[in-house]
């Protein structure tokens, strides 16, 4: 297969299709993905979802991402929130003039409080923050 071959494409293989008189006609391939399952696909771009506890999104973080070519260390500035994007530049999929990149965007997700203690530091931040989702 070509490096960065996109699906819907067609890769023409001369002479390896059906005998008819005589001559082999060509064999046509279309070109489609199989989902991944961390991984999505936008042209060239991947998409990929990181999940982040509120204190990572709040303080901001440095953790590990996978990409196509391995886990990359990646910065999260402080203060993000759901639904922001960052650019890993030329980590997507290959192609020409240039790779696409990797996008990673961010979902933050809230631990269950589960023991009293856990409960009792969930009620100190409501009391701590003037936050209300439905204005945020």
């Amino acid at each position: 297969m070509p490096a960065g071959i996109a699906p819907g494409q067609v890769i023409r293989l001369a002479g390896q299709g059906r005998r008819g008189g005589g001559k082999a006609s060509d064999l046509l391939l279309e070109i489609d993905y199989r989902p991944h399952g961390e991984f999505e696909v936008d042209g060239r771009n991947v998409l990929y979802t990181l999940p982040l506890a509120p204190w990572q999104a709040a303080l901001g973080a440095s953790v590990s991402v996978p990409t196509l070519g391995g886990a990359v260390a990646l910065r999260v500035p402080p203060d993000s929130d759901t639904g922001r994007k960052l650019r890993l530049r030329g980590r997507g999929l290959p192609g020409k003039p240039a790779a696409g990149d990797q996008i990673v965007e961010i979902e933050v997700r809230a631990p269950r409080a589960e023991t009293d203690a856990q409960k009792a530091l969930y009620r100190q931040m409501a009391e701590a923050f003037d936050f209300d989702p439905d204005r945020a």
